[in-house]
């Protein structure tokens, strides 16, 4: 069970980037800056698919380059409780790929709106639900673009294994990630690939 984890799809920040691109081309789809928005934020917070898809206006502080997380999205359903106390947080998104996912945001946002409506919505305010953001965008992506298939949480994965590669510290980490234990940051780390490795040794080398 453990190694089956250690080896589940992860979208590096790069991949993101490429999936978002993919998706402002799609002229067939719908709301393509919002999905756009989403699979960048989602690449850089590293927030639970149920945590991105339940945001509002008021939990995004552009000034700050910070996310409130304090509601969950369930598999159907509307917005309501995280998955447990640490999942309560503010995710601080000062480094290059946060600030890259913020501007994308406010552009998508605007000024103005209801402060308490939901970032990712139908057009009729509905929450977004995860199996629709699959179909019309994040699984299409991948394909055309010779990714491995896999759910929201592969960018939340990327996430982490990028923060840890950098160095944050351990403490610091687990919060951002919103895990109540060190074994679960570990676990969502995965295995690093080799090309990740060899970057690793290069910049220890040129330190």
């Amino acid at each position: 069970m453990k190694i089956h984890s250690r080896k589940k799809v992860s979208y590096s920040w790069p991949q993101a980037v490429q999936i978002a691109r993919f998706i402002r081309k799609q002229d067939g789809l719908r709301e393509r800056q919002r999905y756009a928005a989403m699979v960048l934020l989602g690449s850089a917070s590293g927030l639970r698919p149920g945590e991105l898809l339940a945001l509002r206006r008021n939990d995004i502080d552009t000034k700050e380059s910070c996310v409130r997380v304090d509601e969950a999205l369930p598999r159907k359903g509307e917005p309501g409780p995280c998955k447990n106390a640490a999942a309560y947080r503010t995710v601080l998104l000062r480094d290059e790929e946060g600030q890259t996912a913020m501007r994308e945001l406010k552009r998508f946002l605007g000024n103005g709106g209801d402060s308490d409506a939901l970032v990712f919505r139908t057009k009729h305010g509905m929450p977004v639900q995860e199996t629709t953001v699959l179909k019309q965008c994040l699984h299409p992506a991948a394909e055309a673009l010779g990714l491995p298939k896999a759910g929201m949480r592969a960018l939340r994965r990327g996430c982490n294994r990028r923060w840890e590669l950098t160095g944050i510290n351990p403490a610091v980490l687990r919060q951002q990630m919103g895990h109540s234990s060190s074994a679960m940051t570990e676990l969502y780390t995965g295995e690093i690939p080799i090309e990740q490795v060899r970057a690793a040794y290069s910049k220890a080398k040129t330190g």
